[in-house]
Order: C-alpha cells, then structure tokens, then sequence
C-alpha cells in the first residue's frame, strides 16, 4: 500500500502561531560531528550531563541534536535566545517553559531511529509521536496487551501484509495522545480508542468509551519521510496545521553551520 509523504516547507523568518493554529517541524538527527559539538553549546548543564550518561555515542549525538533543535525552534516564538530558555517538568516528566518565558506556548517532541517531530501549539495541550515501522517479532503479543479491545480487532482484522502500518498507526496515535494530556504511561493504553486502519483518518474515537469527550480533540496523522509513522494530537475541534522542514533553514538562521562551512 503506497503513501503520501508529508510536504515540509521552508519556515518563514518570522513564525507567527494563532490558537487555531499547530507547527510541526520535522528534522533529522543525523548531522555532521562539527554542527553537533555546535549544538551541545545551547544545552543546559543538566542537558549535558543526561547526554553524557548515554552508553553509546550515536544515542548521545541524537539527544544532543534533538534537544539544541527544539531550543533553536522554541526561540523562534519567543523573545529569548535558544540558550536562554528554561524548562520545568510536571510530575510524569512532560516539560514546559519556564522563567519567564511565554507559558501560553506548549509544544513536544518525539524522535525515532534517525527522524524527529516537534509540534508546537498556543493556549492548547498538544501530543507528537514518530515510529519507524519496522517488523517485530512479538508485534501480535504487544498488540494483545496494550490495545482496546477494538482497537485490536480493527488491528487483527488487517491482511497480514497491513499490520505493521496499523500497528505503528496505532501506537503513534496513542502515544500523541497520553504526551498531550502529560500522563505518559500511568494513563492505560487501553482506556481510549484511536483509528488504526490504513487508508482511514486518523481519529481519537472515545475515553473510556465516551465519544463525546474524544470529541475535543483533533488528531492527524502523517509520514514524514517514507518508512515513517508520525502522529499529532491537539486538544481543539479544528486546527490549521502547517508543515516546517528544519535542519539548514533551522540551524543556518541561528547561526550553527554543517562541517563545509
């Protein structure tokens, strides 16, 4: 089954964010060593020593990239520089500006493999989720544990060449979800339903079986390069959604150039 890849635009130098409005920027954690040493120079000391407790360099230049990116995006909507800001965490880790900086701004990110996603939104709580799709051996079994009940019989009910697409469709879409409401996993998987089916609109379809409540969100799906799943999740009816492609046009506004440079 063939998919539409995701768009991503060149952002403006200006970004503008109204409450009807969600960013999803997209970039790869794949960037040359000079631009990554340049990058570990906007983390905060914390940052740094969670970096440097990864066992592996790969995972380390990952985190690294990711965390200096979402710093180099959140200035763009507020008046301080990448380094400037500051976080707080709420109890199951899900971060948010603080010290003055905009409160009104929420945002998330997600990565997998080598791709990540950072969704930003104004005056709403907003979820991201990326997965590379890739067969797993107990995909069934986790299937089993962790989905609705109708979410697994909408995932058993896929030819088995669909289900991992609809596994991973599933899993980004909830993981949006319990990122937006800042539950991480002390929310059960299984107490809400989402869409799952290729082909289908992503869709969050009840909360513990109220399709009112479900109602309140609105829910995308996306692939942001081919062998991708992504997902966002946003606590409005209707949302304006633009597509933002970082890396160069991300890091050479700031200052932070490739290894030729």
């Amino acid at each position: 089954m063939t998919t539409t890849v995701t768009t991503w635009l060149e952002p403006p130098a200006q970004m503008r964010l109204d409450n009807n409005q969600v960013h999803i920027w997209c970039f790869s954690l794949d960037q040359p060593l000079k631009r990554i040493a340049q990058l570990a120079e906007l983390l905060s000391r914390s940052e740094r020593e969670r970096a440097n407790r990864f066992v592996f360099d790969k995972d380390r230049r990952h985190f690294t990239t990711a965390r200096a990116s979402l710093r180099l995006i959140l200035s763009r909507y507020v008046q301080t520089t990448a380094q400037q800001l500051r976080f707080r965490y709420s109890a199951h880790g899900k971060p948010e500006l603080t010290g003055g900086n905009d409160g009104s701004l929420q945002f998330n990110l997600s990565h997998s493999h080598s791709m990540a996603l950072v969704a930003v939104a104004c005056d709403s709580r907003v979820g991201v989720d990326v997965e590379w799709v890739r067969p797993l051996d107990d995909m069934d079994a986790i299937a089993k544990r962790f989905f609705s009940r109708v979410e697994y019989e909408a995932y058993s009910a896929l030819p088995t060449n669909q289900r991992a697409i609809g596994f991973f469709n599933c899993w980004t879409r909830k993981e949006a979800y319990i990122k937006a409401i800042g539950e991480g996993l002390s929310c059960p998987l299984a107490s809400f339903d989402v869409s799952l089916s290729p082909g289908q609109p992503a869709k969050l379809l009840g909360i513990n079986e109220d399709r009112q409540a479900a109602e309140a969100w609105f829910m995308e799906a996306m692939t942001p390069v081919s062998g991708y799943v992504g997902a966002v999740v946003i606590e409005r009816q209707t949302v304006d959604i633009s597509y933002w492609q970082g890396n160069e046009s991300l890091f050479n506004l700031q200052g932070i150039y490739s290894a030729d440079r």
